[in-house]
């Protein structure tokens, strides 16, 4: 349990989120290139793209969790969330079904702040001190569950084949062979990552993180940050035409 006091905004959050988001729009960018129309990009498969898209995926993710401590009701906002996911998928089946997205990172971030709002109380019994910590080890301890297995390499073991059999149990993190999602954020490993950012949120509200975290000093990329759903949602097919015109006019770009 924790002590609850009048919370101040964190501009540093919002920043981080519209830098986070940014990144995002240029990786996209470089993936429809790369490969939906096959522009030679080689760079885009690299490893330094690997850990970009590891550094955007996992910053969205603490930084939902840490402003899930400041939201007024996490249940309303992860069930739109949650909407704007299905609605992204129903696009993408029916706009381009071979780069369908079943659970992205709408998907999960909207089912993390609505377990968040059902579980708060419970979670709030662990000392915050140990809160992080604690749902850390957990996150990387299951980090490779959609992959098949428990544990971290060279101290894992095979998880049972019907977890992945069953074609349904995808959102969980148990896909099957046939199993397909240009963007896939399954509720394990990463609800356990949220959480532990959650406790850390506690510290930001209370006012106990440097001074120099509430301050804003980019103040376009903070308004940038605190609108990033509808960059999200706005940026994906604004990108996708610019680059069909583009590889319409230069095909052998």
């Amino acid at each position: 349990m924790y002590e609850k006091r009048p919370s101040r905004r964190v501009g540093a959050l919002d920043e981080l989120r519209g830098l986070l988001i940014l990144l995002m729009v240029y990786y996209h960018g470089a993936y429809d290139a790369a490969v939906i129309f096959g522009a030679d990009f080689p760079f885009f498969f690299s490893r330094p793209m690997q850990w970009l898209q590891t550094f955007i995926s996992c910053g969205f993710i603490i930084i939902s969790g840490m402003s899930a401590r400041f939201s007024r009701n996490n249940l309303r906002r992860g069930v739109q969330v949650l909407g704007l996911g299905l609605l992204l998928t129903a696009a993408t089946l029916f706009v381009m079904p071979d780069q369908r997205v079943m659970f992205g990172i709408l998907h999960f971030l909207g089912s993390a702040m609505i377990l968040f709002a059902l579980f708060e109380k419970q979670l709030d019994k662990i000392p915050t001190v140990l809160g992080a910590p604690l749902f850390v080890a957990i996150f990387i301890l299951t980090l490779y569950v959609p992959r098949g297995m428990l544990g971290y390499p060279p101290f894992w073991t095979p998880l049972p084949d019907m977890l992945y059999q069953t074609g349904f149990l995808f959102p969980l993190g148990f896909p099957s062979n046939g199993f397909f999602s240009s963007d896939y954020f399954p509720l394990i490993p990463n609800l356990f990552l949220f959480f532990g950012a959650t406790y850390l949120g506690v510290y930001a509200k209370n006012g106990q993180i440097p001074e120099f975290c509430y301050r804003t000093r980019f103040s376009w990329l903070a308004w940038v940050g605190r609108h990033t759903i509808w960059v999200y949602m706005l940026h994906q097919p604004i990108v996708y035409a610019f680059l069909w015109i583009y590889f319409r006019l230069f095909p052998a770009a």
